[in-house]
């Protein structure tokens, strides 16, 4: 789920999208952040099962979060939460598997005084009963939570036994949401299987991406019936949709849809998707943290841009 956008045409439409609001007034806070809002608010999704809504962009915290007490590290890492939290986003993603995410994401909430601002979602990585139990445990204590908004499945490990712990979790007010995970489309068929067996799963977690499409064919529309919420991971397939665009301007086309940006394009394409409810890209900078909360604001993509998006991306 890690981006990493280092190329010199994502350093330039980033600097743009920040001279454009600093020419609004905005000043900047974090060097290279501008500590600003957006204009409009974050598109926001219903989580089918309750009708709850969470905004659509999300934070993932896979390799980005995994870091030690050095403050250097952390301190850019604080002001990503800091933005996100104040540019509408709630629903942070970790997991056991990260290293030190979920220290580090409890850490930095409680810094900043804004526990109880975001939507939790973690996973439970292990086999055996017992020892799902100890992991979730584990995972409230370093989260600082009282309770999980969403706990997981990761990468459907036990499966079975840990879907049944998470049905005893859920009854006495531990977690609110049962979800399952998968980071290869490979596993979506088998992803399917189980939200077809147990209808309290509410959320399932998934690739796709502009050119990881297998999920957009067939597994969202069958989401969309079956009423289950959608995680989107691996947005930018670990920044190698950023390489494919290297030295590329966006299209002047994409900007009717509020893309101003190769990483705004490419999580519009997403969002615009029929029955995609939270995007979760990651990133440890502030700057890039602000790029893809404003892929949540504004016009997404009507039918015939998303067919030039893809001719385009077909073009490379």
């Amino acid at each position: 789920m890690t981006s990493h956008r280092n190329s010199p045409e994502r350093k330039f439409t980033r600097a743009e999208f920040f001279r454009l609001a600093a020419g609004a007034g905005a000043a900047l806070a974090f060097p290279g952040a501008g500590d600003v809002q957006a204009a409009g608010p974050q598109l926001m999704r219903a989580i089918p099962k309750g009708g709850e809504k969470i905004p659509a962009i999300g934070l993932g915290t896979a390799r980005t979060f995994d870091v030690g007490k050095d403050e250097s590290l952390r301190a850019p890492r604080r002001e990503v939460v800091r933005l996100f939290i104040q540019e509408g986003g709630t629903v942070i993603d970790s997991s056991p598997m990260y290293g030190e995410a979920e220290r580090v994401t409890g850490d930095l909430l409680a810094d900043l005084g804004l526990q109880g601002k975001s939507f939790l979602a973690t996973k439970v990585w292990t086999s055996g009963r017992e020892s799902g139990i100890r992991q979730m445990t584990d995972s409230m204590r370093l989260l600082r939570a009282k309770k999980i908004d969403l706990m997981q499945v990761h990468n459907l490990s036990d499966t079975a036994t840990q879907l049944r712990t998470l049905h005893e979790w859920k009854g006495a007010g531990k977690i609110r949401y049962i979800g399952i995970t998968h980071y290869t489309d490979s596993a979506l068929d088998e992803l399917t299987e189980w939200l077809k067996r147990d209808p309290e799963i509410a959320f399932v977690q998934f690739p796709y991406s502009i050119a990881v499409r297998e999920a957009e064919r067939r597994f969202l529309p069958f989401c969309a019936d079956k009423g289950v919420a959608t995680l989107v991971n691996r947005p930018y397939e670990n920044g190698n949709l950023f390489r494919a665009v290297q030295g590329m301007k966006v299209p002047e086309w994409a900007r009717e849809f509020g893309a101003a940006t190769w990483g705004q394009f490419f999580l519009k394409y997403i969002l615009s998707t029929p029955g995609v409810t939270c995007v979760i890209p990651a990133t440890r900078k502030p700057k890039h943290l602000l790029d893809n909360m404003g892929a949540g604001r504004g016009p997404l993509p009507d039918a015939a841009a998303r067919k030039k998006m893809r001719a385009l991306w077909q073009s490379l």
